[in-house]
């Protein structure tokens, strides 16, 4: 089942059972923040709903937007063809393992990678039926240390990579960054309630960056600064 996202009057997105977004993704999109001068690129894409919030907030001048499942890729350039053409100048959908990107993107020309990445790691928790939910879930197709060693290659010196994962792995995302030697320097934690235990982090490092983070103020769902981020997506 698919239908249209209305993301501002003159935006449209098309989401589906099997590409579609949640609160993990807008806590996300929200943490990472690219400068209008920036090139971006959205790691696991799916339906596009970071690049789609980058381009609506004028926050990059070029973003690529990368998945593996062809049907994600398609999904979103439909969406792309339901608005402004302005859109797909901006926006650059590609079908790849994101472990194969040369040649794609260039090397070290990358300001901001993203990516919402699979939580649970090979061999834990119910494994899904569906391949579009063991790709979203399961660490099937990439890793973290994929994902680090991928931003790794399309970063500029000083560029930023940022993730969402549960707390539970925060030690392992930490060790995968340094290993490819981007530095984590901010850190958010994502809870329900102000008194509730986190259920989300939000982490970001910058490739060649100095040691030392910044531990920010949590982020709690219930609150007004999270009912603002949800309006955003429906200016």
């Amino acid at each position: 089942m698919r239908h249209i996202e209305t993301l501002s009057p003159e935006l449209k997105l098309i989401v589906s059972d099997e590409h579609t977004f949640g609160t993990d993704a807008l806590c996300l999109a929200s943490f990472t923040s690219p400068r209008r001068k920036d090139v971006c690129v959205e790691l696991g894409t799916g339906c596009g709903i970071i690049s789609f919030y980058w381009f609506r907030e004028n926050m990059g001048k070029q973003i690529y937007a990368v998945d593996i499942q062809e049907n994600a890729i398609n999904q979103l350039k439909e969406s792309i063809s339901i608005n402004d053409v302005a859109v797909g100048e901006i926006i650059t959908p590609i079908c790849s393992d994101l472990k194969d990107l040369k040649g794609k993107i260039p090397n070290a020309s990358a300001d901001v990678v993203c990516m919402n990445p699979p939580y649970k790691p090979i061999g834990t928790g119910i494994i899904s039926e569906r391949d579009v939910d063991k790709i979203a879930r399961h660490e099937t197709e990439c890793t973290l240390d994929d994902i680090c060693n991928t931003a790794k290659y399309l970063l500029k010196y000083g560029g930023r990579l940022c993730i969402c994962f549960k707390p539970e792995r925060l030690v392992e995302a930490i060790n995968a960054m340094q290993k490819a030697k981007i530095e984590p320097k901010r850190l958010r934690f994502v809870t329900q309630k102000p008194t509730s235990t986190p259920w989300l982090v939000l982490l970001e490092g910058r490739l060649g960056g100095k040691s030392g983070m910044t531990v920010e103020p949590q982020l709690v769902i219930e609150s007004d600064e999270m009912e603002k981020i949800i309006g955003q997506y429906r200016k």
